[in-house]
């Protein structure tokens, strides 16, 4: 069973793992909002694609609704050629009606099929408009990424080998620190945009939010016997020696 590590040799421990990440931290600012970036326009891609999709299965749809239309009007045509010439034939007056009534019905057919045609042929026109803007929006959004994509890349070309190196000292670092503190400080760690956990004390206040330290505090950090928590941020405190700044630094 590995003995119990000592109060020094755990914020020692904690304070080397802060510095770790924070360098870490250090090359995802590099980046800047570039990750961030990419995945909004990949996303905004993916949905103007669904989008541009969704709408030609709609035009699609209403180019065959279109189609049936027109084919009920060449019906309704070819019904209406052949009751005129009926009308030379007929007996007596119920035929002569009941051909008409056929008729009026049939040019009626025509009139709404028309109409629906206009329609259609107006919200297509819509739907084109709609399209010929989003594949504009489209590429435009992929160039814009490219050239995003071509920043990241030449970045993480640069920082790939460093940053590997630092994720490899960081899990290192943590497998010699309790589940407990490292719980604590990852929670502090996601807590601040800064990523900073474990402070130092600096002109007598807290390196992380600049809270004065009353000198009773600090006489306990310098001891070293306990880990001190900052009371207006949480965070762990630890002094020169620990984080191995000297007096002239």
């Amino acid at each position: 069973m590995a003995a119990e590590k000592t109060v020094v040799e755990k914020l020692e421990n904690l304070y080397n793992l802060q510095t770790i990440d924070s360098k870490l931290d250090e090359l995802e600012i590099l980046k800047g909002e570039l990750p961030m970036e990419v995945s909004d326009l990949e996303d905004e891609i993916a949905g103007l694609n669904t989008r541009i999709g969704r709408l030609e299965t709609q035009i699609k749809d209403m180019e065959g609704e279109m189609a049936q239309h027109e084919n009920n009007i060449a019906e309704a045509e070819n019904l209406l050629e052949r009751y005129s010439k009926q009308m030379d034939n007929v007996k007596n007056n119920r035929e002569y009606e009941a051909l008409m009534k056929e008729q009026e019905m049939q040019r009626l057919e025509i009139q709404l099929s028309n109409k629906k045609i206009n329609q259609i042929k107006r919200d297509l026109e819509a739907k084109n408009e709609t399209i010929v803007a989003a594949q504009a929006r489209l590429e435009t959004k992929n160039e814009t990424m490219k050239v995003k994509k071509v920043e990241l890349e030449k970045i993480i070309e640069k920082t790939e080998k460093e940053e590997q190196k630092l994720h490899k000292a960081s899990d290192k670092a943590r497998k010699g620190i309790e589940d407990r503190l490292l719980k604590s400080y990852d929670k502090i760690r996601k807590n601040y945009r800064n990523g900073l956990a474990v402070a130092t004390v600096e002109r007598n206040s807290c390196g992380g939010c600049f809270n004065r330290i009353p000198p009773q505090i600090q006489l306990e950090i310098s001891q070293r016997k306990k880990i001190v928590a900052c009371e207006h941020c949480g965070r762990v405190l630890v002094d020169d020696e620990t984080a191995g700044i000297t007096a002239e630094a």
